[in-house]
């Protein structure tokens, strides 16, 4: 009999749901974004859930989280944009599971946030955000347990 919560053992009792960001390099010039962002316009069954804009005085760095991982990048790469990419968590905060329960969670297991940002998409009028972490299978777990929310890119659409 397994200890775990129903959230983690679903999770497949070690990784929790994550979702792909794609972290594209642009020279920082006027209607640079703009261009980026229309390459996703008319492509059937992606669509943008977060992004978030990092500049400085000559690039950006456009942090993107799609609902299709895989179709992002097959856009990105025929464009022949250069990106990274990471997996970070994307929680949903509601019903006295705030940002700053979150935090305090993390904190107590000493994990640090490296970034973090609102996604567009909300479910059931909860706000949701996307965090990187030092841990992700560690920070989802911890969350899992505190019964905060985590969703996959299936829940993105």
């Amino acid at each position: 009999m397994s200890l775990l919560p129903p959230e983690i053992e679903q999770a497949g009792g070690h990784a929790p749901p994550s979702v792909r960001q794609f972290g594209v390099f642009l020279d920082n010039k006027v209607g640079k974004l703009l261009e980026l962002l229309r390459l996703f316009d008319d492509q059937h069954g992606l669509q943008l859930a977060a992004f978030s804009v990092v500049e400085s005085s000559d690039h950006a760095v456009v942090r993107l989280i799609f609902n299709n991982a895989d179709a992002a990048r097959v856009v990105l790469r025929s464009h022949h944009y250069t990106f990274s990419e990471v997996d970070l968590l994307v929680v949903e905060l509601s019903d006295g599971r705030s940002l700053t329960n979150l935090c305090l969670h993390l904190l107590g297991a000493e994990l640090n946030i490296r970034f973090a940002y609102p996604v567009m998409l909300r479910r059931e009028d909860s706000p949701t955000v996307a965090i990187a972490v030092d841990d992700l299978t560690l920070a989802g777990q911890i969350l899992l347990r505190k019964r905060f929310r985590l969703l996959g890119e299936e829940d993105l659409a």
